[in-house]
């Protein structure tokens, strides 16, 4: 199983960036796909999730600037980040996780990608 998530990088506050997180070796279009992000001194706290349905739901902190998506035949997630604020500097996760579907089924994270929000 891999997640390899992509997109991060240097922007200045106001901006915006796409992440994307290409999923292989599970049934892409059954798990709950999340955003995590962890900046230092923190938790890893989750920002974004978008079920096998297509719900959604977003920390407080980015709701009407950020937009989880997914694309089955890809096996993608997408996070479009806009608006950014320094606040917004982590390393950010992609997680699939099929415990919504499957009692005590697995669930993974990816390698993270750096986003930092800077001028």
């Amino acid at each position: 199983v891999q997640l390899v998530e992509s997109g991060g990088g240097l922007v200045q506050p106001g901006g915006s960036l796409r992440l994307s997180c290409a999923a292989s070796g599970i049934i892409f279009s059954i798990y709950e796909m999340g955003w995590y992000r962890q900046a230092p001194g923190n938790q890893r706290e989750l920002v974004a999730a978008i079920t096998s349905g297509g719900s959604t739901n977003y920390v407080d902190s980015v709701k009407g600037r950020f937009t989880i998506s997914r694309d089955n035949a890809k096996n993608t997630v997408y996070l479009q980040m806009s608006s950014l604020k320094p606040g917004d500097t982590a390393v950010y996760y992609c997680n699939a996780d099929s415990r919504r579907v499957v009692v005590g089924g697995p669930y993974y994270w990816g390698q993270g990608t750096q986003v930092t929000v800077s001028s």
